[in-house]
């Protein structure tokens, strides 16, 4: 019904409902490197999965931090195998910069349930030549995140539900 609220896609009609295995597969298998986010194990947190930016990464934080980011979130995601639904809740974390090292925290005002955010700049400085130029450019849009994770879930046959209100 408040479809549009909570982030919920369903599969098209007629869609092959796969099994919960074959459906984290397909979830994990959207991790790459060459891209800022991932992934990953979430028993840990007491959910299946976590897909979140790569803000760790040794190959990414150096771009996160340039880009001064302040705050990041992850996708918390619980496969409910009974309903064919997926899940999900985003959750919002402080990032503090100690020697250029990422350090997460929540927020102190947290952040549960679903959000879209953009967050982007650039920098710029002397570049080899001596003049002024573009030393860097980035842009981080939660939906660059949601967006495959939802498709990849109603190629399924499930339903990737966003939960604004209470546990997964």
């Amino acid at each position: 019904m408040f479809d549009f609220l909570t982030s919920t896609k369903r599969p098209a009609s007629g869609t092959p409902v796969l099994p919960a295995a074959q459906v984290i597969e397909r979830l994990k298998a959207l991790t790459r490197p060459t891209a800022p986010w991932g992934i990953v194990d979430g028993h840990s947190e007491g959910v299946d999965l976590i897909a979140e930016w790569k803000i760790v990464d040794a190959r990414w934080y150096e771009i996160f931090a340039k880009a001064g980011l302040a705050k990041v979130f992850r996708i918390y995601l619980k496969l409910d195998e009974a309903a064919k639904e997926v899940r999900a809740q985003d959750h919002e974390y402080e990032v503090s910069w100690v020697a250029g090292v990422p350090k997460l925290s929540i927020a102190v005002r947290s952040f549960k349930g679903q959000t879209k955010s953009i967050e982007f700049g650039a920098g710029y400085g002397f570049t080899e030549d001596l003049t002024i130029g573009q030393q860097y450019k980035y842009r981080f849009e939660t939906g660059e995140i949601k967006k495959p994770i939802q498709e990849a879930v109603t190629a399924c046959g499930w339903i990737y539900k966003g939960v604004v209100f209470g546990k997964l």
